[in-house]
């Protein structure tokens, strides 16, 4: 059985590359580099999006990728 340790959170549905299709806002997996190369890869274009690699043991986040946000 694997131990997912890390997740991949955003405040938006994430779009991981390759795929172009939507994924749910959380995504977990047993290894941190994987984690950190699909988040690093995904696609963020909504104004004040962010995507991060959680830690899930610890709740200490190990990768974050924003978008900075409009200014009115």
């Amino acid at each position: 059985m694997a131990s997912y340790e890390y997740r991949i959170e955003s405040n938006q549905a994430i779009r991981l590359r390759p795929s172009a299709d939507s994924r749910p806002s959380r995504c977990v997996f047993s290894d941190r580099a994987l984690a950190v190369a699909l988040a690093a890869k995904s696609v963020i274009t909504a104004s004040g999006q962010e995507v991060r690699v959680v830690h899930v043991p610890t709740g200490e986040v190990v990768f974050r990728k924003t978008t900075p946000r409009a200014e009115h």
